[in-house]
């Protein structure tokens, strides 16, 4: 059974996808901090980048939202890019492609689009009928883009969704009818609000996700907030939605909660005994395939293009799990063979056809590298669910103890050298003080008797390891340890 969970305890709302009983998507949103994705904005430019054709729109928000105006990336501005290009103070109508992270504010456009369930309302795009390329069946994309021009008005453009496919044209018919409703209060309010102003709200996390999910997959939806759950079943979202009392233990009682722990771990193990690893950077994600316990049973040949077929599923849903986005490098294990190569290729695109965001499966390069690319819409599940450490700064590297005591050692005896003070007081963990000093104190008495001056060692345990303080005394005072 596929089900939608949406647990709205506590100062989150977190909403999974499970397919039976597999948790395959998870969304986090803190209810104080909601996403602004789809959201329609009077923004006001502030600075115009002439040479990265970009500009920072001031649209409400904590930090300025990025604008690109250019038409093509890494080109050179063309008369019709600098017809666009905006002055600062200028008044831009936009939508939030993508929410802020980290110190970067938020991504912006001005082809604004109006989401509904079949069909995407484009307000900037006159006369364009698109229908989703997931729709394959040649005289069903006909009858929909006749359907379209019979319907669609001159000034509008229009992308028929997945879920419109053996949609009626009254169906059809009936969302434009809202959609156009909507544009047009947008286009209303827009010439009475001073910007930066908000002229549409795509909705909370729960309509969003609701919206864009293909139900015709969902046999039913859980949820454990009252009030939402009567809103939803108001709106006639969907025909089975069940309310639960269920709060801290909801995701527990579905095997849920396990499962999302583990999407943080960086090794995942395969069925055959191989396993992957992912390592998130700022730059992009990178997956190694390992073998691990398998051995196989025939040969090494059949051995590896087995690990890297079970490891091509795995990391499709590993990408939509942990929601990985941007630029993924997936390091398979090596195999010579050209066939072998275009099967791995070509499994690895079918495994990604289920992400409703949109991932490329690019080429692999010479070395063996596999080059994916997945559209970036909100942060990944480790963004969302951790923190970096305060020690490492998110590294997960620390200084070793023999380059910090070292380190100690040279500071101390610059001091020493080229300064008038007597003593120095260091104060640092214990053990980084024992290391420092050696045993029985033989490297702090080593530097004293060389100086003829003093060293004060004071060890402090709530200080992060690898980090030291030194203080500077004229006068000569007991030694502490």
């Amino acid at each position: 059974m596929n089900r939608v969970l949406i647990d709205c305890f506590g100062h989150q709302i977190r909403i999974a996808i499970v397919e039976q009983g597999q948790l395959v998507e998870v969304l986090l949103e803190n209810k104080e901090e909601k996403s602004i994705v789809g959201n329609i904005y009077a923004g006001k430019v502030v600075s115009v980048v002439e040479g990265m054709q970009a500009a920072f729109v001031d649209i409400g928000q904590e930090k300025n939202a990025y604008y690109y105006y250019g038409s093509q990336r890494a080109k050179t501005d063309t008369f019709e890019q600098k017809s666009k290009k905006p002055k600062t103070g200028d008044t831009v109508t936009v939508q939030v492609q993508k929410d802020a992270v980290g110190q970067k504010g938020a991504v912006v456009t001005d082809k604004i689009a109006l989401i509904g369930k079949f069909l995407i309302l484009l307000l900037t795009e006159s006369g364009q009928i698109n229908v989703s390329q997931k729709i394959e069946n040649s005289d069903e994309k006909k009858r929909i883009k006749h359907c379209m021009e019979q319907i669609l008005p001159k000034e509008y453009g229009v992308i028929v969704r997945t879920q419109g496919e053996h949609k009626t044209q009254e169906v059809f018919e009936q969302e434009i009818k809202y959609l156009l409703k909507q544009a047009e209060k947008i286009k209303n309010t827009k010439d009475f609000l001073k910007p930066p102003a908000l002229l549409y709200e795509y909705g909370d996390s729960i309509v969003k996700l609701l919206r864009d999910l293909d139900m015709s997959d969902i046999d039913e939806i859980v949820i454990n907030d009252k009030n939402r759950f009567e809103t939803l079943q108001e709106q006639n979202v969907f025909e089975h939605i069940i309310y639960t009392e269920k709060k801290a233990s909801f995701f527990s009682e579905y095997f849920v909660e396990k499962q999302l722990q583990k999407a943080l771990q960086q090794r995942v193990w395969l069925k055959s005994g191989g396993f992957i690893v992912i390592e998130q950077t700022e730059a992009c994600v990178v997956i190694d395939v390992n073998t691990g316990k398998y051995t196989g049973k025939k040969n090494l040949e059949q051995t590896i293009l087995k690990t890297n077929l079970e490891a091509a599923e795995e990391i499709a849903k590993q990408l939509r799990l942990r929601n990985l986005s941007g630029i993924i490098i997936a390091d398979f294990i090596d195999m010579p063979k050209k066939n072998q190569q275009q099967l791995l290729i070509k499994s690895l695109k079918e495994f990604v056809k289920k992400d409703r965001i949109k991932t490329t499966v690019v080429s692999m390069t010479e070395l063996g590298l596999v080059q994916i690319t997945r559209k970036k819409i909100r942060p990944s599940l480790q963004q969302m669910m951790t923190t970096k450490c305060r020690c490492c700064e998110g590294t997960g590297k620390m200084p070793s103890l023999d380059w910090t005591v070292t380190q100690m050692r040279r500071e101390v005896t610059t001091i020493f050298e080229n300064t008038i003070y007597e003593q120095v007081t260091i104060t640092a963990d214990k053990r980084l003080l024992l290391a420092f000093c050696g045993e029985k104190n033989v490297f702090q008495k080593e530097l004293e008797n060389t100086f003829s001056k003093k060293i004060v060692c004071i060890p402090k345990q709530d200080m992060d390891f690898g980090t030291f303080v030194i203080e500077k005394e004229k006068n000569i005072k007991n030694n502490i340890i």
